[in-house]
């Protein structure tokens, strides 16, 4: 390329992140495909080929404005068309049932076909010749233009056909706060596991001439409830298609899906309107019912009658489709993704299930593409592992651990610093290039990025900065270790509380810039657009990780894992994967704060009042006090009222910022005083990057080949990695 006159680099830097997941989730399956790949796991991902991706944000005037992320035009280099696999999705119409030849005959009549087209993308593993397939669903329509039709004027309609079909895959996670928006999330999922339910089923029968043993050779792991139709839907192409008697079709399916819950937020445990299930799956409703009625029929008899467990386990219920308890019905494994967060599905959101089938229940605690998230991006400290006998990490992360006999070396710890220095330095660079702001990179780079949720808790960060910010300009004798604080987050466009918290960020750091002050002290940065490009760049310059929900909501994380991997030390709640992490690295090794998941529950439980923090904390009276004046003419008071009122009924500080203020402070507290002393930090940072090897995503997919797909996997221990000195 270079002898063409083209840099390889800036070539490569051209191509846009795909636009297929909204935060750690997507970028976890990504990390997954690339493990399973390695692995020489036979696996196929599949997702729909979004046009558009979650948004591009920009900020304007302080606020998000979302903008259209066309990322397909430059992106689809990599996609191979399979146009001789397409497969038609029905929607709509009418169902009826006849008897015939012994068996139930279903005709659909009346209903809209959407064409799903498969494009691939190949997945290369590392250190092998095998490679797996990413399959992405575009969506068109089977019916020509109507030219009569635009000939007579009647433009739109001619298209009408075409555009219904095509608005499927037109853009990743449409708004559903109507019936429009969850009229078209219900297509997209339908669309999307119907594709894929008779693309597997097809190949196989092309295989094996039958379905009989379809479930002794696959597993479908659905990730949270969005793909849960991929259990009717393969009970119907058993029944309608094969001919199969009910108890052998559920057989085969309660032997083939797997179900991983990624949250215990509601809004992940999926519930569909009755009625739209009934209009736009006619026939999958009816599977649905069967499924349902004999399913509570099974609970009535195992709880004995009690209905308030019988409501709370149904799958139709008060006019809803509740799709998280239909996985528990159906599946034969389900999974959380951290020690704590599966405990607390077995203890709370599905205990009733778990008294009845343990068996069912696993963990499998998430892991990151360390040959990404370390060492592709982090040249620097790539060359350190290596240095230190850590060469054949990329197949063997536990080699990492290799770096504790180091953990008291004068030089190597010098090294370490230096190559955080020198990666702040390039991404202060990257920050002036791309936005003239200019970074410093002397002060301490305190980071959180991450889908913007209250639950996640940037406003407890923005509570931190302002009292930092009030002790500055009112105690001469204030004493503090500069900081640079980094956010990057996106806002759902309909979550209205998320799009102020943004807009307080930027305000307050608006301030923060505009006072000498705070000169060489104290900086508020919101990174605009944060993304995975992104994040490539920041994690390696990262020095503080704020992984601060509230504990017991977060049930993984892995942005996390890769500050940790990178060298950056957490500043945390026993939340998640934090859990894990504060087991490996022990006090001295991770500023822990807060509330656990047990007190957050007991102190509910007594009676919270924010109100009492609030009298009896004059710092933090005075922090809420100035963010519910406002800034620059912009009052926050709502966002005060909801820490402090009850709100629409529901509960003030539903997420208990002001019950862990206080530590939470006196954790930033500690934190700096630590970073003065550049050994004693370095050594936390050298320790955290040897003890994160367990965190890496070929463990997690080791732990699902050997827990819940009972599929052999490559053995890595024969493995020679070839060239491992790298200077």
């Amino acid at each position: 390329m270079e002898e063409l006159g083209f840099s390889a680099a800036d070539i490569f830097e051209l191509e846009p992140d795909a636009g297929l997941g909204n935060g750690g989730l997507g970028r976890l399956a990504a990390c997954y495909l690339d493990s399973m790949t390695t692995l020489e796991i036979p696996a196929t991902g599949y997702s729909i080929c979004y046009e558009l991706g979650i948004f591009k944000q920009k900020i304007v005037d302080g606020q998000q404005v979302e903008l259209a992320d066309n990322w397909l035009e430059p992106g689809d280099s990599w996609l191979i068309p399979k146009l001789d696999e397409t497969e038609s999705i029905r929607f709509g119409g009418k169902v009826s049932t006849r008897w015939e030849n012994g068996r139930v005959m279903v005709d659909h009549t009346d209903y809209t076909t959407v064409m799903a087209i498969p494009k691939d993308m190949v997945i290369a593993g590392y250190g092998t010749n095998h490679t797996n397939i990413l399959r992405l669903w575009d969506a068109k329509s089977p019916d020509p233009v109507d030219i009569s039709l635009y000939s007579s004027g009647e433009y739109l309609k001619a298209v009408e056909q075409q555009a219904m079909a095509e608005v499927i895959a037109k853009v990743l996670y449409p708004d559903d706060n109507h019936y429009e928006g969850k009229s078209l999330r219900l297509k997209q999922q339908y669309f999307f596991v119907s594709a894929t339910v008779q693309s597997i089923c097809r190949a196989h029968r092309l295989q094996y001439g039958t379905l009989r043993n379809f479930h002794h050779k696959h597993v479908i792991q659905i990730n949270d409830t969005h793909p849960t139709l991929v259990i009717p839907e393969l009970m119907r192409i058993l029944l309608d298609e094969e001919g199969y008697g009910w108890e052998e079709a559920w057989h085969i399916v309660t032997h083939t899906v797997a179900y991983t819950n990624h949250t215990v937020m509601a809004e992940a445990l999926e519930k569909w309107p009755q009625q739209l299930i009934e209009t736009l799956l006619p026939r999958i409703w009816q599977i649905l019912v069967e499924i349902a009625g004999r399913y509570q029929r099974e609970l009535n008899a195992a709880f004995h009658g009690d209905q308030s467990k019988v409501e709370r386990n149904a799958i139709i219920w008060g006019g809803q489709v509740r799709m998280a308890n239909l996985c528990i019905c159906a599946c034969f494994a389900v999974n959380g993704v951290s020690a704590l967060h599966s405990d607390i599905l077995r203890k709370d959101v599905f205990r009733d299930a778990y008294q009845r089938r343990p068996a069912q229940f696993f963990n499998v605690t998430n892991g990151i593409d360390h040959r990404r998230w370390l060492s592709e991006i982090n040249p620097q400290l790539d060359g350190l592992i290596r240095d230190c006998g850590g060469g054949d990490y990329l197949l063997h992360p536990e080699s990492l651990s290799k770096l504790e006999d180091f953990q008291n070396d004068s030089g190597v710890l010098s090294r370490l610093g230096e190559i955080k220095a020198a990666n702040k330095r390039n991404f202060a660079s990257y920050v002036a290039r791309e936005t003239g702001v200019i970074l410093n990179t002397d002060a301490m780079f305190d980071v959180q990025v991450k889908r913007l949720h209250e639950y996640k808790r940037q406003l407890l960060n923005v509570l931190h900065i302002v009292y930092l910010y009030q002790q500055i300009k009112s105690n001469p004798h204030f004493d503090m270790t500069p900081r640079t604080f980094l956010f990057g987050a996106k806002a759902a466009p309909g979550y209205y509380v998320a799009k102020e918290i943004i807009h307080l960020i930027n305000c307050v750091a608006k301030m923060v810039e505009s006072d000498p002050a705070c000169k060489d002290l104290l900086q508020v940065v919101f990174l605009e657009n944060y993304r995975v490009s992104l994040a490539e760049k920041l994690m390696p310059a990262s020095e503080l990780s704020e992984q601060i929900s509230t504990a017991g909501k977060e049930a993984s994380g892995t942005g996390n894992m890769k500050f940790m991997m990178n060298g950056a030390v957490t500043i945390g709640t026993l939340d998640g994967a934090n859990v894990e992490m504060y087991q490996r690295l022990g006090d001295e090794n991770i500023f822990l704060f807060g509330l656990t998941a047990d007190e957050v529950v007991e102190t509910r439980q007594k009676g919270y009042s924010p109100y009492e923090y609030y009298n009896h904390n004059a710092a933090l009276r005075a922090v809420i006090d100035r963010i519910a004046q406002g800034f620059n003419g912009c009052s926050f008071n709502n966002l005060t009222n909801r820490l402090l009122f009850s709100n629409n009924g529901g509960q003030p500080d539903e997420y208990m910022l002001l019950a862990d203020f206080e530590s939470y402070r006196a954790a930033h507290e500690r934190a700096g005083h630590v970073y003065r002393d550049p050994k004693a930090w370095n050594k936390i940072a050298l320790l955290n990057v040897a003890r994160s090897g367990i965190f890496a995503a070929d463990r997690s997919i080791q732990d699902y080949a050997r827990d819940i797909w009972d599929v052999p996997v490559r053995d890595l221990s024969k493995v020679t990695v070839r060239g491992t000195k790298k200077k």
